[in-house]
């Protein structure tokens, strides 16, 4: 019984291994990977993975999700581990895949603000928020990544869900989905860190 286990579990492990390094090939073969620091409005530049189709036969939606948990690996690497997830399929529509660190997180330039409030002023150059960050991002990457087709999309759980939040109240006109999964919303009140009452330390020390 227990041999029969062993080459049930070792078979099963074979195949998911070989269908993850199918994956794998598929998108370095498929696809080319390039790294931008994005300037924003008041000078400060974000680090920015971008992943473009190869295939030049149709213009490519863009899908931007904007993190402060690293876009690694840095470099010519193809992170192809992070993409053999549900991930994979937007790749295998021929998105251009797009992941940034965001103001002040590791590649990027700037100050490092936790929910940095929206401010629903006119924006100046020094006038910024998570929103002016992703009105910007969009449209440097209409006009620098070739073969993309005016349509963009910025997704996100948890954290990242925030700034897809965020990204909506960018109000760029190519923007036209957004999907914020599980978002952060406020350190206080009903999240993780406090529920109305005394400070999380173990759940804040680990994040």
């Amino acid at each position: 019984m227990k041999k029969n286990l062993f080459v049930f579990v070792m078979t099963t492990y074979c195949i998911l291994l070989t269908g993850q390094n199918a994956d794998s090939i598929w998108i370095v073969n498929n696809y080319t990977k390039i790294e931008r620091q994005i300037p924003m409005r008041d000078g400060v530049k974000l680090f920015t993975s971008i992943y473009i189709p190869d295939d030049n036969s149709e213009k490519h939606p863009i899908l931007i999700t904007r993190t402060p948990y690293s876009c690694a690996p840095y470099g010519t690497a193809m992170k192809a581990g992070y993409w053999n997830t549900y991930l994979k399929y937007y790749l295998r529509e021929g998105y251009i895949m797009v992941t940034q660190d965001v103001r002040g997180r590791w590649m990027s330039e700037g100050e490092f603000m936790n929910i940095r409030p929206f401010n629903p002023d006119k924006k100046t150059n020094n006038d910024i928020d998570e929103a002016s960050d992703t009105y910007d991002t969009i449209d440097w990457l209409l006009k620098n990544i070739p073969g993309n087709n005016g349509k963009v999309g910025v997704f996100g759980i948890s954290y990242p869900g925030f700034y897809s939040t965020m990204a909506a109240a960018s109000n760029h006109p190519a923007l036209v989905a957004v999907s914020p999964q599980a978002p952060v919303t406020n350190w206080f009140v009903g999240d993780d860190f406090h529920h109305n009452g005394a400070f999380f330390l173990m759940d804040g020390f680990g994040f």
